[in-house]
């Protein structure tokens, strides 16, 4: 009977622990290499961006070095898709991420997965010079190239 309530016990405790392998929060950001979260309150500028099949419209933005953009991401397409802002770099490092779980939430400000006919928005204000990238990190949808440009100059 001891032994029994010792392994009811420990699992109870492990049932508790979060599930970190499918979420977002184990790529923690101390920064954001493409900026930051902006007030919602305060956006500069909306730009509309639509998801379709392995495309997105636009395909390459440009802003200005501390330029607030309101992102308002619409899934067009028949499938569920992603739209991740970082550098190509952190994309391809949190896609690799992403085929070990394909149906990894997405809980980070400058991201958000849509089923189709579903809508977001993102406000964030670009603090830093660069090309960045928005790309798709379900497995086999970067490849078949989702990707879009940001440049801030």
């Amino acid at each position: 009977m001891r032994t029994t309530l010792t392994i009811l016990l420990a699992l109870t405790a492990l049932s508790a622990l979060p599930l970190r392998a499918h979420s977002h929060e184990q790529h923690a950001h101390e920064g954001y290499a493409a900026g930051e979260p902006g007030d919602p309150k305060k956006p500069s500028r909306t730009i509309e961006v639509g998801m379709t099949e392995m495309a997105y419209a636009p395909a390459r933005i440009e802003v200005k070095r501390g330029e607030q953009i309101r992102f308002v991401i619409r899934n067009a397409g028949a499938d569920n898709h992603e739209f991740l802002l970082a550098t190509r770099e952190e994309n391809l490092k949190h896609g690799e991420a992403m085929k070990e779980n394909p149906h990894m939430e997405h809980a980070e400000p400058n991201g958000v997965r849509l089923a189709p006919e579903k809508s977001a928005e993102i406000v964030w204000k670009f603090t830093k010079p660069g090309t960045f990238e928005y790309s798709c990190l379900i497995p086999g949808h970067r490849e078949a190239g989702m990707i879009g440009e940001v440049l801030v100059k």
